[in-house]
C-alpha cells in the first residue's frame, strides 16, 4: 500500500493547491459600494478550480475506502475466522470497496426489518412507486406525479416510466431549493389544480417516499394571492458573486457597523401573528390602522378598543425613501421606504428586489417575508416591501 500511500499525499497536495488558487482568486474580486465585481475570467477559473477540487476529493476518499479494506483483511485472524464461520454455514458480510453514505443507512439490520414491515417508511428502491402506488389508489386514478429528488438522473427516469402527467420540477427557473422543494412543487401544482384532482407527490432519496393527495371544492378559497408561478415570474434574478456571499463561500468585507445581536425566540413568539403574519391592529371607532399593532388608539386614545388587520397581500405606495450604505446587511445598500399602504396604514419598511437608482416616490410595492440577517447561525425573517412589477 506504499504506492498508494504516496498516490494519497500528491492528491492531497494538489488539493491544497487548487484550494488555495481559489482563495487568492477570491481575494482578488473587487468591491464597489458594496457589491462585488467579478470579471467573466476570474469567474471561469474560480468554477474550474471548484469542479477539480470536487473531482480531487472523490479520488482521495476511494483510495482512503481501498486502505480501509486492506486493514480489514490484514487483520491476523481474520483468514481464519472466515474459515470457520463459512465452515459452520454462517452468512458472511464481506466489507465494500465503495460504499455509498446510502448504502450505509440501509445495510443495517434494524433498517432492513423495517423496510417491509408495517412501520417502513422507506421503499427498497425507486422502481417500486407503481405497485406500491397500487396498494394506496389505482395507478389510473392518478391525474399528476410531482417527482422530486438530488438526482437529476433519476428523477428523469422515473417521471417517465409512470404512465402518468409529470409536473415541471422547476430545477430550470427556481433550481433545488432542499428539504422545501417537495412542497414547493405540491403548492405549484396545487395552485392551478381542479376539485376532484388527485396529485402524488414522489420524494427521491434513500428509498422513495410517495405521498396521495386529492384535491377538493375547498381548495379555491385557500389558495394564496400570488401563486408560485407568479412569483418566480417576478423574480429577481442574483448576482453570481452576492450568491456566493450569501450561501459563505465568498467572504466579503461587512459594512463599517456592528453586527445585529441574535433574535430573541420568545419576543418572536409574544409577537408572532406581527412578526410570521403581518397584521397589524385597527381602531374599531375611528379605523385607523395601526403598523405595528397598538393597543392604544392614535387617534381617540381608546385602549384594547381594536380588530386585527391583516396587511401581508395589501399594496402599498412608496411615499418617501433613503438609501443606507453604512448600516448592517447580507445585501447592502439598504433601502429604506415610508409606505402608504391601501385601505389604511403607514410605516418604513426595508425594500427587497430593488436597484436603489430604480426607487422613485409613487412606487407601487407589495410585502413579502424575507431573511433580515443572521447571527450565531440563527436566521432572523421579517416582511420587506418588493417592487409591483408588470
Amino acid at each position: 500500500m506504499s504506492e498508494d500511500s504516496s498516490r494519497l499525499g500528491e492528491l492531497q497536495s494538489a488539493l491544497r493547491t487548487k484550494m488555495d488558487d481559489n482563495k487568492a482568486i477570491a481575494d482578488s474580486f473587487q468591491i464597489e459600494n458594496g457589491v462585488v465585481q467579478v470579471d467573466a475570467e476570474q469567474k471561469s477559473a474560480f468554477d474550474k478550480n471548484m469542479a477539480d477540487i470536487k473531482e480531487i476529493q472523490s479520488l482521495v476518499d476511494g483510495i482512503k475506502s481501498l486502505e480501509e479494506v486492506s486493514a480489514w483483511g490484514a487483520q491476523p485472524d481474520s483468514t481464519a475466522s472466515v474459515a470457520a464461520a463459512a465452515a459452520a454455514g454462517a452468512a458472511l458480510s464481506m466489507p465494500s470497496q465503495y460504499q455509498t453514505i446510502g448504502e450505509q443507512f440501509t445495510d443495517p439490520e434494524e433498517f432492513k426489518s423495517l423496510a417491509n414491515g408495517r412501520n417502513g417508511a422507506n421503499m427498497p428502491n425507486p422502481w417500486q412507486y407503481e405497485g406500491s402506488l397500487t396498494t394506496k389508489s389505482a395507478a389510473d386514478d392518478i391525474d399528476t406525479a410531482i417527482v422530486t429528488g438530488l438526482h437529476g438522473r433519476a428523477v428523469k427516469r422515473l417521471g417517465g416510466r409512470l404512465g402518468v402527467a409529470v409536473a415541471d420540477d422547476l430545477i430550470d427557473t427556481v433550481g433545488n431549493s432542499g428539504a422545501a422543494h417537495p412542497a414547493l412543487l405540491l403548492a405549484d401544482a396545487l395552485d392551478t389544480a381542479d376539485a376532484g384532482r388527485v396529485v402524488a407527490l414522489v420524494v427521491l432519496a434513500d428509498g422513495v417516499e410517495v405521498l396521495v393527495f386529492r384535491s377538493t371544492d375547498a381548495l379555491a378559497a385557500g389558495r394564496p394571492s400570488r401563486s408560485v408561478a407568479a412569483q418566480v415570474e417576478d423574480r429577481a434574478d442574483v448576482a453570481y458573486p452576492t450568491y456566493l456571499a450569501w450561501r459563505g463561500l465568498l467572504e466579503v468585507q461587512p459594512p463599517n457597523r456592528p453586527a445585529p445581536n441574535r433574535i430573541s425566540a420568545s419576543a418572536a413568539l409574544r409577537r408572532s401573528d406581527w412578526k410570521h403574519g403581518f397584521v397589524g391592529s385597527k381602531d374599531a371607532t375611528t379605523g385607523t390602522t395601526h403598523l405595528p399593532p397598538s393597543r392604544v388608539g392614535i387617534g381617540g386614545g381608546a385602549v384594547d378598543d381594536m380588530e386585527p388587520a391583516p396587511m401581508a397581500d395589501t399594496e402599498g405606495t412608496i411615499v418617501t425613501f433613503t438609501v443606507d450604505r453604512l448600516a448592517y446587511s447580507p445585501s447592502p445598500p439598504i433601502v429604506f421606504a415610508v409606505v402608504d399602504f391601501d385601505g389604511g396604514g403607514r410605516m418604513p419598511i426595508e425594500l427587497t428586489d430593488v436597484d436603489p437608482a430604480e426607487v422613485a416616490v409613487g412606487g407601487r410595492v407589495a410585502m413579502t417575508f424575507r431573511r433580515l440577517h443572521s447571527a450565531d447561525g440563527i436566521h432572523n425573517y421579517f416582511w420587506k416591501a418588493r417592487p409591483v412589477r408588470g
